[in-house]
């Protein structure tokens, strides 16, 4: 039997996210889903073909980048991290200029959680309307070149402890041009994000830096501590930045899911206990001990790795281990697999109504979109002529799968995914 900070531990890596969604798809497959049955191979394969045809019209002449929020900040040809590097000035060192995109990633991800279709964000500088993630990403780097989350108006390309905990949602929302005829939905939970991050750095200067708490600070503590210089053969492995973002951020995702510490049949959300954050309960689950019921996917802190890769390889660092990572269990993804009939519900009314996060049809609909796009992902390689190395998972989802399960959506629903989930903007 796992003990409780064992199995925190093991829940919190992305082992456990693969270990619990496939087992959640071998069950659908045996027939034994409430909720969903699994097509055949060729639905598999026809997904994967939508895939492809994403990937050459987006990328046909040039190398796929990584799926990460700094494609988003190119919205509209607009080149935002060489705006920001300009921002920085000629005396800032790789080492700064990381700090500051790390920063800049961190705060951007918590707050890239489903917009609403009746929101967008006019930048002003590119006469430019932007909605959904792109808008919520142009948004947030105007916000932080802004100074809106520095506390020192001297430095404010920053996100610090005290700059994030005084954050109010009356600024946040005229930073995001938020008006009654421009909703954003989940706006009070992004500030709550934004606030129990700023209490976090500000709990942990042994990570975050003793004088100054900033995201940014675990560039430091991955690579090399401040005043030390930067090796120029430094490595880090990408599940190592996943685990210390988990590590140390996992008391700002408010979702109630603790381990408690002793275990149950099937474990509860309670008062007190190790918090799990984007972790959620399934009866069709086993594990043992205080694992038991508990289904794994870590999606913005894996988004938010993703995001982060980037940064670290401008400053020299090499990043390995990229496929250790999962694909992302949100409405892109799983709205791919769901139109293209690869996952498919028992019932077509289950999808007309509106459902919660913690819901056992969403954690299934989410875990069988982890397993798929691992298996998906080979499909596509092939009828690109690719191996794993030329095209990992990350560049898979950014060729990709993310893109074709827009396009799908656009062209069954005009944007709107093929289910509803009532989000506080913290999970999706």
């Amino acid at each position: 039997m796992r003990q409780p900070e064992a199995a925190a531990a093991w829940l919190r890596t992305t082992t456990a996210v693969r270990e619990r969604a496939a087992e959640l798809l071998a069950r659908a497959r045996r027939g034994d889903s409430e909720f969903f049955t699994i097509g055949d191979g060729s639905t598999l394969d026809d997904a994967a073909r939508e895939v492809v045809q994403a990937t050459q019209a987006r990328y046909a002449w040039r190398p796929i980048p990584y799926h990460s929020r700094w494609r988003h900040f190119e919205a509209g040809g607009v080149d935002r991290s060489a705006e920001l590097d300009r921002l920085l000035g000629d005396h800032a060192t790789p080492r700064m200029r990381a700090q500051a995109r790390i920063d800049l990633a961190v705060v951007s991800v918590l707050l890239d959680a489903g917009a609403g279709a009746d929101w967008s964000y006019h930048e002003s500088a590119s006469d430019q309307r932007f909605s959904r993630s792109e808008g919520l990403a142009v948004a947030s780097f105007h916000a932080f070149t802004a100074g809106l989350f520095s506390s020192d108006p001297d430095h404010p390309l920053q996100a610090d402890a005290a700059g994030l905990r005084g954050l109010v949602a009356d600024r946040l929302a005229q930073a995001f041009q938020v008006r009654a005829d421009n909703p954003l939905v989940g706006l009070d939970g992004r500030v709550t994000l934004l606030r129990r991050l700023g209490e976090v750095l500000a709990e942990q200067p042994q990570v975050f830096g003793t004088e100054v708490q900033r995201p940014g600070g675990l560039f430091d503590m991955l690579i090399a501590p401040e005043g030390v210089e930067v090796p120029p053969t430094a490595t880090v492995q990408v599940h190592d930045i996943l685990t210390l973002l988990l590590e140390s951020l996992s008391a700002i995702w408010p979702t109630g899911n603790y381990l408690h510490r002793e275990p149950t049949a099937l474990p509860g959300p309670g008062e007190s206990g190790l918090a799990l954050g984007d972790c959620w309960q399934h009866s069709g689950v086993g594990g043992d001990g205080h694992t038991k019921g508990w289904v794994p996917f870590h999606k913005l802190s894996q988004w938010l790795t993703y995001s982060l890769i980037e940064p670290f390889e401008w400053a020299g660092v090499k990043v390995e281990g990229l496929d250790a990572l999962t694909g992302l269990p949100e409405y892109r993804n799983g709205g791919l697999l769901l139109d293209a009939g690869v996952i498919v519900p028992r019932d077509a009314a289950l999808l007309a109504r509106s459902w919660q996060v913690a819901d056992e049809f969403i954690v299934e609909w989410r875990a069988l979109t982890v397993a798929l796009l691992d298996e998906l992902a080979p499909l596509v390689r092939k009828h690109l002529g690719r191996d794993a190395d030329a095209m990992p998972l990350a560049c898979v989802l950014e060729g990709g799968t993310w893109a074709a399960g827009r396009a799908t959506a656009e062209r069954l629903r005009g944007g709107l995914p093929p289910l509803r989930i009532d989000s506080d903007g913290t999970v999706f």
